[in-house]
């Protein structure tokens, strides 16, 4: 599958796609309004945070604990029915007089369920697309996420100007339940990949699997910590440049969007593999001069240049795919899926602490320098591998050459 017009021609893609568009403007457009709620209601900036990052930090929790449902539910049903929980949360968060605990204990239980959710959307894109396609249509999902948070901050905004929060949670709420009645209607169904009832022995039975490959788990951490610290750079936008914060996440979302185009539609193959850790450090690199605390033009800049960097995970996501078994897909997805939101979630924790301290510039410094220790460090490791495999593991039957030149190329 080599175009993006293939893809909408697959029968079962589009509405996949659409289904995660109106959950993901149905996010973006929730938090902005929860988190003006929260601090209107407390004005406390901690918890306002945490209405809006909670649900992500709690997904690691899910992640010991429930992953092994993302490949032992039905798809199709678990897709429309994890919107509809969605819709239905959110329109609940906008009762009047809701205490603020409960508010939380809602975003904890949907934070709980989106921990394998994530995992039962991207193994039914294996299944729609095959693992050949994978990689193309992960990233129109990612360039559809960075265009969706763009439109659905600035609408966000607008409606809770205009009209109130707790409408506009409403009005995410209907977002919601569109996406479930897309995936209803526009789906097959499809039996479960895996065998079984889903359990905690599962979860962690399948998480020790998957971490048992020296490669599989350099993969994971090459997907969670650089990029989530680099995020953590993001999340210090505002205090950066209060007034022309937006700027700086229009121009981050478009290197992104390049990033992903690039990545998933210009690179050959063989030069794609080679660049997962290069790109890596090209998303750090730039907010090195942070330091030096450039204008808002020129900061702006730097965030698009590093951005591009973000097309790594689609080539980490990949190689990821390759080397896991077709039944456990949408558990190891998942896994990767949790452990990067936590990792944004506890990065941008991190960084806002550090700037308390400091400055947002020095912060974004730190947080850059931190994200490329930990690439070449994990850089490293994959070589150490590949020269001294662990005492009776045999090397992957399906590993491509071009991966074992990746952490040599320029």
């Amino acid at each position: 599958m080599r175009s993006y017009s293939e893809l909408f021609r697959t029968r079962e893609f589009t509405p996949l796609f659409l289904s995660s568009c109106f959950q993901t403007a149905a996010s973006t457009v929730s938090g902005l309004a929860l988190g003006t709620l929260v601090y209107r209601a407390t004005d406390s900036p901690l918890l306002t945070a945490l209405s809006m990052f909670g649900p992500s930090l709690a997904q690691m929790v899910g992640a010991a604990t429930m992953l092994s449902a993302a490949d032992r539910l039905p798809p199709r049903a678990t897709v429309a029915g994890i919107a509809l929980l969605f819709g239905l949360g959110t329109a609940a968060t906008a009762i009047p007089g809701l205490p603020i605990w409960t508010i939380f204990a809602v975003l904890l239980l949907l934070g709980l369920i989106q921990s394998f959710g994530g995992g039962v959307l991207w193994g039914l894109l294996t299944e729609i697309l095959a693992k050949e396609g994978y990689l193309l249509g992960r990233s129109v999902f990612n360039m559809m996420s960075g265009i969706a948070q763009i439109a659905g901050y600035a609408t966000g905004g607008v409606l809770v100007a205009l009209l109130s929060p707790r409408v506009t949670l409403l009005l995410a709420a209907g977002l919601y339940l569109a996406a479930a009645l897309t995936a209803r209607l526009g789906l097959t169904p499809r039996a479960p990949r895996a065998l079984g009832r889903p359990s905690i022995a599962r979860t962690w039975h399948t998480n020790a699997r998957l971490f048992s490959s020296p490669e599989r788990r350099t993969l994971y951490l090459l997907l969670w910590v650089p990029n989530g610290l680099v995020v953590g750079c993001e999340s210090l936008y505002v205090s950066y440049a209060p007034s022309r914060a937006g700027a700086l996440f229009a121009f981050a979302a478009l290197g992104m969007f390049a990033g992903d185009v690039t990545t998933g539609r210009l690179l050959p193959p063989r030069v794609r593999a080679r660049l997962g850790i290069p790109f890596l450090l090209l998303l750090a690199t730039p907010y090195l001069f942070f330091v030096l605390r450039p204008g808002v033009g020129v900061a702006a800049v730097l965030a698009a240049v590093a951005s591009i960097g973000f097309g790594s995970g689609l080539i980490q996501q990949e190689r990821l795919v390759a080397l896991i078994p077709d039944e456990l897909s949408g558990h190891a997805l998942g896994l990767h899926t949790a452990g990067m939101l936590t990792m944004q979630g506890v990065s941008a924790a991190l960084a806002g602490g550090i700037a308390q301290l400091t400055s947002p510039a020095t912060a974004m410094t730190v947080m850059a320098a931190a994200s490329i220790a930990v690439t070449l460090t994990l850089a490293l490791s994959l070589l150490r591998h590949r020269a001294a495999p662990p005492e009776g593991q045999r090397p992957e039957p399906s590993a491509p050459r071009s991966w074992q030149s990746e952490v040599n190329s320029p």
